[in-house]
């Protein structure tokens, strides 16, 4: 069997979880390699996603370190037994990884939660907005990357129209400009829109909240068919990080439970993006 090159996500969480499942039954990769009838070489190829696993060698991975917790079994299994290729595959060449990983994570969460600091959220970003964003990155990128950036973007965007999705937006993100206040005033009337659309909830953390519970970067708390399969995204300037760590997932589970009671109600945070609005429009009446 050929080793993978380059392992998606969901591959690479998939083998993150029967390392976990491992551990957790307190074997090495050789003793569990030895139950399974297979060498302590496959055992590591699985567990680094370099091989796929079928669904039938997870349940019995699974009861070998007896796990009993069928939900996640069950959801793991679904990951195995994935097949083709996602959209994003179209792109790879064209952006960076990181890129195809957040809208693979996207793509597959039952709910998202988002808080940004700096600047709007990439899902609710109109097309303006999003290339003024880009091309302030330095060293400049080319136009045709900021262009297939900005594309790519959009197309996530559709995508996920059907999943759920919270926000909680920082003031400062409202007042950050890119591309002028013109950008900026349409970018603010456009998230306006989006909190009143079904199954979307924009919140307002402004200012005057007297902790900002936030760690500071961008956020996105993608939650999975259950619990153990939720995952954080954080964007840096190197691009994307993902954690997934049980300890992880238990902070950023209590940040955003944070957010939740400190930030202002959706009628009350669009009040405060229409004023807000009112304040950019000002600038260039």
């Amino acid at each position: 069997m050929a080793l993978r090159s380059n392992p998606t996500l969901r591959q690479r969480r998939l083998g993150a979880e029967l390392r976990r499942m491992r551990e957790q039954a307190g074997l090495g990769g050789s003793q569990l390699a030895r139950k399974l009838g297979i060498s302590p070489g496959q055992m590591t190829q699985m567990e680094t996603a370099k091989i796929g696993v079928s669904p039938e060698r997870l349940r019995t991975v699974a009861s070998a370190c007896n796990c009993a917790n069928q939900p996640l079994i069950d959801a793991l299994a679904g990951i195995a037994s994935e097949r083709g290729k996602g959209w994003w595959e179209e792109y790879r060449g064209t952006l960076t990884i990181d890129f195809l990983e957040v809208a693979e994570l996207e793509s597959h969460a039952a709910r998202l939660t988002i808080c940004t600091t700096t600047y709007m959220p990439g899902l609710l970003q109109t097309s303006e907005y999003a290339s003024a964003v880009f091309a302030r990155i330095f060293p400049p990128l080319s136009l045709q990357d900021i262009e297939a950036r900005t594309a790519f973007r959009i197309k996530r965007q559709e995508v996920v129209r059907s999943v759920p999705l919270r926000v909680f937006v920082h003031e400062a993100a409202l007042r950050m400009q890119f591309g002028g206040p013109k950008v900026l005033a349409d970018q603010l009337d456009a998230l306006l829109d989006a909190s009143e659309r079904p199954g979307i909830s924009v919140r307002v953390v402004p200012f005057a909240v007297d902790t900002f519970p936030g760690s500071g970067e961008n956020l996105t708390f993608a939650e999975g068919p259950v619990p153990e399969l939720d995952t954080i995204q954080m964007d840096v300037t190197q691009g994307a990080l993902f954690f997934d760590s049980p300890a992880d997932l238990t902070k950023h589970r209590a940040i955003f439970s944070r957010l939740d009671s400190t930030s202002l109600p959706e009628e009350g945070s669009r009040d405060f993006i229409r004023s807000v609005m009112k304040d950019v429009k000002a600038t260039y009446a």
